[in-house]
C-alpha cells in the first residue's frame, strides 16, 4: 500500500552529500557510485559504494520519511533493539546475522542532517534479491518461514515494550468506525454510489472485532510483529532460493501474530494485484495458502499458543476486510491518503479486496481442516509435498 504526500528517491543527490553522511557514520573513502534502489514508496533508498584503502564497500542509505513516521527516533529505537536481539539469537545458533545497522561515530542508530532529514545506514547484502510477485508455492513457503522465524526470535525480546510507531494500525473496529464517519460526512458525495460495498463491510462488523476481543480477554498474547509482510520484504538467496532475512522494519511494533500471517494470505493467495478491476480473475489458491501455513508453522509453530494457531485461517479474512475498508474509506473521502493512478482507483482496490474476502470465506473449511492435519502431524517435515 502507498501513502500520498511522500517524496520519492532522486538520483540528483551528489556524491559529496553521501560522503558527508558517510563521515557521520564512520565510513571513510570516496563515493564511487550512489543510485536509488528498490521500489519502496515511503522512504528514499540508495545503494552507495565507497572506496578506500585499496578496497570498496557497499551500503544501503535510507532517508526516513518523517511525514509518515512522525517520531523517527522511536522507529529507530525499535529497529536498533530488534536487530541487536536478532544478532544475539544468530550468535547463539552459530550463525551470522545478515542485516545490521551501521551506527554513527557517536553510537547513534541514525543521523539528522543539516536539512533536518533523518538518515540510517545498513550493510549491503550480496547475492540476494527481493521478489514483488509470489510466483510459486515454494516462494510463499520461504517468505512465510522467514516471517515466522522473525516473530519466533523476537518472542523473548526483553522489556521495555516496543514503541507503537503507528498507533491502532490493525485496530479493525476502529477502521470500520472511520468508514462510518466518512459515510456520514460524505463530503465528496460518493457514498450513495457505493452502498453495496458499505453494506458488505457492515454485515461483517461483528467478526472484525473478534481477535481484539480475545486479546482483551487474555486469550491471545501480544507479540512483536512486522506489520508489512509483503513478499518483497524478504531477501531470497540467489544460490539456493532460501529466505535470508526480513527487511523494512519501520512498522515493527507490538501486535498479534495474525496481523502478519493475515497480510501474507492477502498478498499471496490471489494471482491478481490488489487493484484488479476484473473481479472474476480474483481467486484464493489453496495450494498457496497451504505453502504459507506450512512455512509459517515450520518456524513459528513452537512458540504459538493453541488459540493463536486456531485463528490463523481467519486472519486472512480479517486483514483483507480491514484493508478493503480502508480503501473504501479513502474513496469516499476523496482519495486523500492512498496514491491513485486513475479515477476510481481506490474503489477498484476496495472491490478487489472484498471479492478476495468472499473467496477466503468460501475456502475457510478447507483451510481449517488443513490446520488440523498439520497439527496432528506436528514434528514431521512441515514442507508441502512439492517442497520435499
Amino acid at each position: 500500500m502507498t501513502a500520498t504526500g511522500v517524496p520519492s528517491a532522486t538520483s540528483t543527490i551528489g556524491p559529496s552529500v553521501f560522503e558527508d553522511l558517510g563521515h557521520a557514520f564512520g565510513l571513510s573513502g570516496k563515493v564511487l557510485r550512489a543510485a536509488p534502489c528498490g521500489n519502496g514508496h515511503i522512504n528514499d533508498t540508495f545503494a552507495v559504494s565507497f572506496s578506500g584503502n585499496g578496497a570498496s564497500a557497499r551500503y544501503i542509505f535510507q532517508r526516513i520519511n518523517h511525514r509518515v513516521f512522525r517520531e523517527p527516533e522511536c522507529v529507530m529505537e525499535n529497529i536498533d533493539r530488534v536487530l541487536r536481539h536478532l544478532y544475539e539469537k544468530a550468535l547463539e545458533r552459530g550463525e551470522r546475522a545478515p542485516l545490521k545497522l551501521i551506527h554513527t561515530r557517536n553510537g547513534n542508530s541514525f543521523h539528522r542532517d543539516r536539512c533536518g532529514d533523518y538518515w540510517r545506514v545498513y550493510n549491503f547484502i550480496a547475492g540476494v534479491r527481493s521478489h514483488d510477485i509470489v510466483r510459486s508455492p515454494a516462494l510463499a513457503f520461504e517468505a512465510a518461514r522467514a516471517f515466522g522465524a522473525f516473530q519466533a526470535d523476537l518472542a523473548d525480546l526483553p522489556p521495555p515494550r516496543l514503541h507503537e510507531t503507528i498507533p491502532h494500525f490493525h485496530d479493525t473496529p476502529r477502521r470500520l468506525e472511520n468508514l462510518e464517519r466518512a459515510v456520514a460526512e460524505d463530503r465528496e458525495g460518493r457514498a450513495a454510489a457505493v452502498r453495496p460495498e458499505i453494506e458488505f463491510v457492515r454485515v461483517r462488523a461483528d467478526a472484525a472485532g473478534r481477535l481484539l476481543a480475545l486479546q482483551r480477554a487474555r486469550q491471545l498474547p501480544e507479540r512483536i510483529t512486522h506489520n508489512d509482510t509483503k513478499l518483497n520484504n524478504v531477501l531470497i538467496s540467489d544460490a539456493d532460493h532460501r529466505a535470508i532475512c526480513v527487511i523494512d522494519l519501520d512498522t515493527v511494533m507490538p501486535g498479534l501474530v495474525h496481523y502478519d500471517f493475515g497480510d501474507m494470505i492477502r498478498t499471496s493467495v490471489s494471482p491478481t494485484p490488489e487493484d484488479e478491476p476484473d473481479l472474476d480473475r480474483i481467486e484464493a489458491r489453496f495450494e498457496y495458502f497451504e505453502a504459507l501455513l506450512r512455512g509459517y508453522l515450520s518456524s513459528a509453530g513452537a512458540f504459538l499458543t493453541p488459540e493463536e494457531r486456531r485463528h490463523l485461517p481467519f486472519s486472512g479474512v480479517l486483514i483483507t476486510l480491514e484493508i478493503g475498508a480502508r480503501f473504501l474509506t479513502d474513496h469516499i473521502e476523496g482519495d486523500v491518503y492512498f496514491k491513485i493512478h486513475r479515477p476510481g482507483h481506490n474503489l477498484d482496490r476496495a472491490r478487489a479486496q472484498f471479492r478476495l474476502v468472499e473467496r477466503l470465506e468460501a475456502l475457510m473449511p478447507r483451510m481449517t481442516d488443513l490446520l488440523g492435519e498439520i497439527e496432528e502431524h506436528a514434528g514431521e517435515d512441515a514442507a508441502p509435498p512439492n517442497h520435499r
